[in-house]
């Protein structure tokens, strides 16, 4: 296994166990993935891997700081994804990204099943879509989000999601 992927699991532990018990995932540890990263690919690769590492890191950050304007996510994720990006480089980001959402949407979905309220949740947030069509703003969908609170922390999306990503670039 090369060096960087076991930067990556001694990371991710790390803010899987910040995450889950503070709701948070510290500056401090997003920073030092981040200049891990880079340092690491800038060594081992020299400017090819610098420049990976850089490209990671703004790619990452860049995509999911798109679903945190939309308050999709908390701006942890978002320093999450560029520190994954400095240490994995652009190509398995992109991969991270994508199979996180996917997973982020079937807990998501698994958690609307198995509340009571999954109807009344469904046809609420419908409404407030509608609302906010109508009156072209985001207020409702925002008043929406803050009532109805189905909220989990992305670390359990990111983690299947970076081991699928690992297995279909490294191992398929």
């Amino acid at each position: 296994m090369a060096g960087h992927f076991i930067i990556l699991i001694l990371f991710l532990i790390v803010a899987f166990y910040y995450d889950v018990k503070e709701q948070r995932i510290p500056n401090w540890l997003n920073v030092s993935g981040v200049l891990v990263g880079i340092i690491y690919h800038l060594f081992v690769n020299q400017l090819d891997g610098f420049i990976q590492s850089v490209l990671g890191t703004l790619i990452g950050g860049g995509i999911l700081l798109l679903l945190y304007i939309f308050k999709a996510i908390g701006a942890g994720d978002v320093k999450l994804f560029a520190a994954i990006g400095a240490i994995c480089g652009v190509l398995f980001t992109l991969y991270a990204i994508m199979y996180s959402i996917i997973f982020a949407g079937i807990i998501g979905l698994i958690i609307l099943l198995f509340t009571k309220t999954f109807l009344v949740n469904m046809t609420m947030a419908i409404l407030h879509i509608l609302e906010s069509i109508r009156d072209r703003t985001l207020t409702p969908l925002d008043e929406f989000k803050n009532k109805v609170s189905n909220r989990f922390p992305f670390i359990y999306a990111v983690i299947p999601g970076v081991m699928v990503s690992f297995y279909y670039i490294y191992m398929a």
